[in-house]
């Protein structure tokens, strides 16, 4: 339980933080967390990256405020899971980031599975 709400606040400041640095790029500002490279040219469209950023921020402040967050957890794994692609095969510099996201990640899916568990039964 105690790992949980530790994992569950790490995964929300970390996607809050990453949600503002976001912006910082997109105002056409330096962000003060360094980007990849490789990532950015995936974010070449900038309502792709404006999309991605809002919801990564709202995700991060709804894990931190304990609000809906298995609506997070649904929104967040498609977010992490290409992440942890992008990571995997094309630019392997923040890995270790991309595995502790899906390792946070799937502590909350794995403590809220009862939520999720409707999705995957036959009707």
């Amino acid at each position: 339980m105690l790992f949980m709400h530790v994992g569950r606040l790490l995964l929300g400041v970390i996607f809050l933080m990453v949600g503002i640095n976001g912006y910082f790029i997109i105002l056409g500002m330096e962000p003060f967390i360094a980007t990849s490279p490789e990532a950015m040219v995936l974010f070449q469209y900038q309502y792709l990256l404006i999309t991605v950023k809002t919801l990564e921020f709202i995700c991060g402040a709804l894990l931190l405020l304990n609000q809906f967050v298995p609506l997070a957890i649904a929104v967040l794994s498609p977010i992490v899971i290409n992440i942890f692609l992008l990571h995997l095969f094309i630019d392997q510099s923040k890995l270790l980031l991309a595995v502790i996201l899906v390792l946070l990640l799937g502590n909350l899916l794995f403590y809220y599975r009862e939520r999720f568990s409707v999705l995957v039964r036959r009707s």
